[in-house]
């Protein structure tokens, strides 16, 4: 299928129409929408917005995506997609527990690194009311993913009840979204302040994390005074 609609050209090239395919063109309009959700946020960005950011004309956007909404849905979901591969790669079972959380920090350094328009996109909406729903997936397979690899060597110990096996699925579940919150805040503390060696971001972060972890499975508690 071909998008006959011309897009807007500078004066210089008033009379030339240019005819692209479906599929670019909305692979256009997505890369233009995800730059301006990221950089405006959903509620401050309007659908003639993302249509100048693309050089195309409002109605050319609607012919592809009927509301900000649909659009919005799309572009979050293509990032919950490729976000979602890579935090699976990074916990494969060949990987020991401390192994798998650096990996995963490695990963969503390397998103925010290589996609920064979408690393923007998901801090302005993970903990949205209403916004946030969108990209609530990305938030439960993060937290299934580090519950994982919390609970890896306990699920694997014949020696645990069932009922020592629930109590560490229960502590595993509070501790996750200290965890991923720990990450995400680091990774975007880095990125506005580059000078700091990514490597030295990603050590601090894998540290925090597994020695904090373990003094937690030791049983050590911060006690009242």
């Amino acid at each position: 299928m071909t998008d006959t609609t011309p897009t807007r050209h500078s004066a210089g090239d008033a009379g030339v129409r240019q005819r692209m395919p479906y599929a670019r063109r909305r692979e256009q309009l997505l890369t233009a929408a995800l730059g301006e959700f990221g950089r405006r946020g959903f509620h401050l960005t309007q659908m003639e917005h993302v249509a100048s950011a693309a050089g195309v004309s409002k109605a050319l956007l609607y012919q592809h995506f009927t509301s900000k909404d649909e659009l919005f849905a799309e572009v979050t979901g293509a990032i919950v997609g490729e976000l979602t591969a890579r935090l699976h790669t990074a916990v494969a079972p060949h990987r020991s527990s401390a192994e798998g959380i650096r990996a995963m920090v490695r990963a969503l350094f390397d998103y925010a690194t290589e996609e920064p328009a979408g690393w923007a996109l998901v801090i302005l909406h993970l903990d949205k009311p209403k916004v946030g729903d969108d990209l609530r997936e990305l938030r439960d397979r993060m937290g299934e993913s580090f519950a994982g690899l919390l609970l890896r060597r306990r699920r694997a110990d014949p020696g645990l009840s069932p009922a020592e096996l629930a109590a560490n699925e229960r502590r595993a579940r509070l501790l996750v979204p200290l965890l991923y919150g720990s990450i995400i805040s680091m990774v975007s503390w880095w990125l506005e302040h580059p000078e700091t060696p990514r490597a030295r971001a990603e050590d601090m972060a894998v540290d925090f994390i597994w020695l904090g972890l373990d003094r937690i499975r030791s049983g050590e508690r911060v006690r009242p005074d």
